[in-house]
């Protein structure tokens, strides 16, 4: 970095502050909580100052707001975008979660929020829908009698694993996926063979 591109006490300025400030809230928010994380930690991480942060966000709701729309914008496209899987597949996919991976960001943002009114906790809601609508459109090519039922349920399996993954702090999709197989199972009638 050039010496034109850092501001007072060798903070970086102008150029990428709206990206680092927001890599700085997906870590922050992840690591300590939303409620936890101050605008002044969160400017000295981006390395911009505090009007900086003002004037590319309203304030903390807004910026949260954002990090949640950016965080998985086109929801599990590593799962549900791909052909090399059959529907089937694609659903017990969504089960394919690490058990390093964090809470779920949505689900955390909404619990420490207690405000539905929330722009962060409407973007959750709204992306708990999709992710469920997704599970539905799978679960409907794979040919499911009922296939927003199944999402919904397959979309609540999701859920609570993650919530009791971060609470037992063990790998709780693993056993998630093999229900997830037993409701695909049930709901998905078996090819009748012309004979």
């Amino acid at each position: 970095m050039t010496e034109l591109e850092k501001g007072p006490q060798g903070r970086r300025r102008g150029r990428g502050a709206r990206e680092r400030i927001l890599g700085a809230s997906q870590q922050l928010f992840r690591d300590q909580g939303i409620n936890r994380t101050g605008m002044d930690q969160l400017s000295a991480a981006a390395q911009v100052s505090k009007h900086t942060v003002y004037q590319h966000f309203a304030g903390k709701d807004e910026l949260v707001a954002e990090y949640l729309r950016r965080f998985d914008p086109d929801v599990m496209p590593e799962v549900f975008d791909r052909p090399d899987l059959t529907p089937r597949e694609r659903l017990l996919a969504a089960f394919d979660i690490p058990a390093s991976t964090p809470l779920c960001p949505y689900i955390a943002a909404a619990v420490e929020l207690h405000d539905p009114r929330h722009p962060a906790s409407q973007y959750a809601r709204d992306y708990k829908k999709a992710i469920a609508a997704r599970l539905a459109d799978a679960a409907r090519e794979a040919g499911a009698t009922d296939p927003e039922q199944l999402g919904e349920q397959l979309a609540l399996l999701i859920d609570g694993a993650s919530a009791r993954t971060r609470v037992l702090d063990s790998a709780s999709f693993p056993t998630a996926a093999a229900i997830a197989a037993v409701l695909i199972d049930n709901a998905i009638p078996a090819p009748t063979g012309d004979q």
